[in-house]
């Protein structure tokens, strides 16, 4: 992407203080969203590092929002990663922390086949805990992380060192850097 692009997707994401809780800096896309060139450009930024991967997986909620979107346009499957209790065949667990809670993520057993690539998508990656355990319920199908992409990180978190540290072998991209 053009960095003017990439500069005119940064001015539209709204900051909003304490929300969900006190402390937190909540970025909020659905401006993004609500503008049909400012959503495209950041799907077609986001699929441009889809190479090498059989499936794209998105993470509840936003990361459903860019992940089919993005599927849709690479030609590739899409896998839903939920929260607790949304998935109705048999599932993985995988519970994790959040920068102002506690979370529990699921994936269906059968979604994915042992050696299949995978690409996960998030909106924003904060601490890391989510993507974390979205690559943990990946590799529990026998699955593959190829690579994980993000609209944005907030940054002072650590997500990205974090993700690092615990998953070396799997890259990351971020398209907006703050």
């Amino acid at each position: 992407m053009r960095a003017e692009e990439l500069n005119e997707l940064q001015a539209i994401i709204r900051d909003v203080p304490d929300f969900p809780s006190p402390g937190i800096l909540f970025k909020d896309i659905t401006p993004l969203l609500r503008d049909s060139r400012a959503f495209g450009l950041a799907v077609s930024g986001l699929a441009e590092l889809a190479e090498d991967v059989d499936y794209i997986a998105g993470v509840e909620a936003r990361g459903f929002i860019f992940g089919a979107a993005i599927a849709q346009k690479t030609g590739k499957g899409f896998i839903p990663i939920r929260k607790s209790g949304k998935l109705p065949a048999a599932s993985y667990s995988d519970s994790y922390s959040l920068e102002y809670g506690e979370s529990t993520l699921q994936i269906h057993q059968d979604a994915l086949h042992p050696g299949e690539r995978v690409m996960i998508i998030d909106d924003v990656l904060a601490t890391g805990g989510t993507l974390a355990s979205a690559i943990r319920l990946v590799e529990r199908c026998g699955a593959v992380v190829g690579s994980l992409a993000v609209l944005m990180e907030i940054v002072g978190l650590e997500g990205k060192s974090n993700l690092a540290n615990q998953f070396p072998q799997v890259s990351l991209s971020i398209l907006i850097n703050e």
